[in-house]
């Protein structure tokens, strides 16, 4: 059971520091004249994160499996996440936040991907639960995350659009 609680401690530690720099970040970008979209959603991806990790947790039997291939699947999507996050640098937020006139960036996963962040976070949402081999919990939150990435993405790219079409993209 320790050794569950830590894995998940530090996934929510990452968290919490993640959201702490992203509120700097967000911060200073309207400060330089950025604008924010989406605000509704933003909540439900709060407490759909918040339940995920709850819900892992309470699922927990007294001695949890671990699945060391997951586990290892887990460590590389949070070396991806942190590629994601150096690539943007004081672009990246948890929210949706474009600053007009800004260029697009093109370098590190956002040569492969249009969204590599929201890749990243599919694969975790369904790759810590299966650590501890709770495959509903995956499932429920995958199918509950696609639905809000859905909606997001769709935002976020007509927030972009603008910065794409200058761009030629």
């Amino acid at each position: 059971m320790i050794a569950a609680l830590i894995i998940i401690g530090l996934v929510a530690a990452q968290r919490l520091g993640e959201l702490a720099y992203a509120r700097r970040n967000t911060r200073a970008l309207l400060a330089k004249g950025a604008v924010e979209v989406g605000r509704a959603h933003y909540p439900l991806f709060v407490l759909l994160h918040g339940s995920w990790l709850v819900a892992i947790v309470a699922m927990l039997p007294p001695s949890p499996p671990i699945h060391w291939p997951a586990l290892v699947v887990l460590v590389v999507l949070q070396a991806l996440r942190l590629w994601v996050i150096a690539t943007l640098g004081p672009y990246w937020t948890t929210r949706i936040v474009t600053l007009p006139g800004a260029p697009l960036v093109r370098g590190g996963p956002y040569r492969f991907l249009r969204h590599p962040n929201y890749a990243v976070v599919v694969g975790e949402i369904a790759v810590l639960p299966l650590v501890f081999g709770q495959v509903g919990v995956a499932i429920v939150f995958s199918i509950l995350n696609a639905a809000l990435l859905w909606w997001r993405i769709r935002i976020e790219d007509e927030a972009l659009r603008a910065r794409r079409e200058r761009a030629g993209a």
